[in-house]
């Protein structure tokens, strides 16, 4: 279903008959991902929610809009927060993989009241060195440039091939070439504009580093992150340690997209904070 936010559009898909009387779970995917990421894993949650998922801002079937105003921190979780309202509920379950962890953290923070439980999938919250985050932004805007530069269609599966073979995605060359190039074609159905604003808008240098805002969230939250992720392992590790109430679950045999490379252990751990909350 497409919801409106000012003069955009943002698609949300049920992956389940909506039942008012059930908590909600919605769910965010990564840079270049959709909605679509999680039409198959989303079955595997539990039967006493309501499933959606949402295609962020440039992303999927959401709007890809030239104005950088919408793919800011602050815009993006009040995007969510509209979607949310109009699903007319009142708390929900907010699971996001990576950029859309961020985007789930920075709602969590912003709307506290709204969150019954927050999953973060090989996320961070921001960075806090400014000298970093600087090259951060640097690196993002030459990224965002190269995608501009290159829109076309062969344009755009040389940046989604150089974005898989970045050393972190190194794991999922355990799929075969087959669903490797499926995984390929789904990212680059996406908009180069969408994704190019979304790098200068929201990447992860343009993320204020909200981890001291972390300890006052009390509603329980689960770190996920793939053993042999180690960056993000880490990261998690110091992130446990800011929430009032966290547990980090560290799946040994996965990398950075735990969700893709280990799906059955994955939505185990997920279930079993469903089943605590």
């Amino acid at each position: 279903m497409h919801i409106s936010y000012n003069e955009i559009s943002l698609n949300a898909e049920l992956h389940s008959k909506f039942d008012p009387s059930k908590d909600t779970i919605i769910l965010l995917h990564g840079f270049t991902g959709s909605a679509e990421d999680w039409s198959s894993i989303s079955l595997e949650f539990s039967d006493k929610l309501n499933k959606i998922a949402v295609d962020l801002i440039g992303h999927g079937k959401s709007s890809s809009p030239n104005q950088l105003k919408y793919y800011i921190p602050e815009s993006m979780a009040d995007q969510l927060l509209t979607i949310i309202n109009n699903l007319k509920v009142d708390k929900i379950i907010l699971h996001g993989y990576s950029m859309g962890g961020r985007a789930a953290l920075c709602f969590a923070a912003a709307y506290p009241e709204r969150i019954k439980g927050l999953i973060l999938e090989s996320a961070s919250a921001g960075i806090k060195n400014e000298s970093e985050r600087k090259k951060r932004i640097e690196s993002d805007e030459k990224i965002a440039d190269f995608i501009t530069k290159n829109s076309t269609t062969e344009g755009l599966e040389k940046f989604v091939t150089n974005w898989m073979d970045q050393e972190i995605f190194g794991t999922l060359k355990r799929f075969s070439n087959k669903k490797l190039e499926e995984i390929k074609k789904k990212r680059m159905q996406n908009n180069p504009a969408g994704l190019s604003n979304s790098l200068r808008g929201f990447g992860t240098g343009m993320m204020p580093n909200i981890i001291p805002k972390l300890a006052k969230l009390r509603f329980p939250v689960l770190l996920i992150s793939g053993g042999l992720d180690e960056k993000f392992t880490q990261i998690n590790r110091v992130l446990k340690k800011s929430f009032a109430k966290a547990k980090h679950e560290i799946i040994l045999t996965a990398g950075h997209n735990v969700h893709l490379e280990e799906p059955k252990k994955f939505v185990k751990a997920v279930n079993n904070f469903l089943n605590s909350l």
